[in-house]
């Protein structure tokens, strides 16, 4: 997400300056690669890159197919297969051991929907939406029909004129099935083996953090660079103030059992209790409990938060221990604030991605 928001600034800089530009996306990965579908780079006509396909290595060959398709304004796709021991054809040994498919598209600005307004319809509101791009490798050394449509709560936005109907009517097929957490890449060989990449774009994750002492700047910072938002909450208004933590995109001072009414959640917004005021998390779990969310966590000992649920089961509160974490964050053997502002992040985004936080060596499978 933090490349997107990164990609759409880039954009309308470009714009605004009348650069050419053109957009790569990963949009096919058949072994391993840095990089998974979805990835994507923008490219401007005097070489300046926004995002990233790959770790470094595929960029440079990437810019100087960009710019021919800057120049000629028709999209390609590229293949580049990195499971050839003569790797270095790329300038550098990639030891990915995959085979990756990179779409290049050109941006048009008088267009009103491009890839890149696309983007920006997707992450104009917290609403889920799929990114249907159909690209075909057997064909690639043709003009692609490429990023076209974008659904959005069931509206279609883009342009599907090239995607003939009874095409479209299995793609939408697919739409229904598709999981929120999974992308799709299927080929249709009644098609003439056209593939399709199905993105599923969730809202970015929301940070409810309670607390605007100094160990939650660390936090607050790290936040920001992970592209998230954050809404800083405290009773204390001498600190919870936009100087301290700039990064905040609201925030909210009041009682704790004041400020919960003031929240807008969904399902991808985790509470961070982090006040070390018993009194105010305890009011203020009163409420957000009520909200269902994926994700509440609580900062200190065990015996803390067992106090806690012990207060609002006396009041007849319901409480759903799955989605309590005490004492949260990952155990990483984090020490001072910054170590545990990594440990609860790492926590909230393997949680909301519904993964176990392991580690990646001692998994079987893939990585992805």
């Amino acid at each position: 997400m933090k490349e997107f928001q990164a990609i759409i600034k880039a954009y309308e800089q470009f714009k605004e300056s009348d650069k050419r530009t053109a957009l790569a996306t990963v949009v096919q990965v058949d072994g391993s690669a840095y990089r998974r579908p979805g990835a994507r780079m923008l490219v401007s006509e005097d070489g300046e890159l926004t995002g990233a396909i790959s770790g470094g290595c595929l960029e440079g060959d990437a810019l100087r197919k960009a710019q021919t398709v800057i120049f000629q304004q028709k999209s390609m796709l590229v293949t580049y297969d990195t499971t050839d021991e003569d790797d270095q054809k790329f300038g550098v040994g990639l030891g990915c051991n995959g085979i990756i498919h990179v779409l290049i598209e050109p941006i048009d600005y008088q267009k009103t929907i491009n890839p890149i307004e696309l983007l920006k319809i997707a992450l104009s509101e917290r609403i889920f939406c799929q990114l249907i791009t159909v690209f075909s490798v057997k064909y690639s050394k043709q003009e692609q029909i490429g990023t076209r449509v974008l659904v959005k709560e069931n509206k279609v936005f883009g342009d599907k004129e090239k995607i003939e109907e009874s095409f479209w009517k299995q793609i939408q097929g697919e739409l229904i099935k598709a999981d929120p957490n999974q992308h799709i890449i299927k080929k249709y060989e009644e098609f003439d083996d056209a593939q399709v990449f199905i993105e599923s774009i969730k809202p970015v994750i929301r940070i409810l953090l309670f607390g605007a002492g100094n160990d939650t700047i660390p936090l607050a910072k790290m936040a920001n660079i992970l592209g998230l938002e954050l809404i800083l909450i405290d009773g204390r208004k001498n600190l919870a103030t936009a100087q301290r933590f700039p990064t905040a995109i609201k925030i909210i001072t009041g009682a704790g059992n004041e400020v919960v009414n003031q929240l807008e959640t969904d399902r991808n917004t985790a509470a961070l209790m982090m006040t070390h005021n018993f009194e105010y998390e305890a009011l203020a779990l009163e409420g957000l409990l009520k909200l269902d969310l994926p994700y509440l966590g609580i900062l200190g000992p065990k015996k803390k938060s067992e106090k806690l649920m012990e207060r609002l089961a006396k009041k007849g509160i319901a409480v759903n221990q799955s989605t309590i974490y005490s004492p949260m964050g990952l155990d990483i053997g984090a020490e001072g604030s910054e170590e545990i502002a990594l440990s609860i992040l790492a926590e909230v985004k393997a949680v909301l991605a519904k993964k176990q936080g392991t580690f990646l060596r001692n998994k079987t499978g893939p990585i992805h």
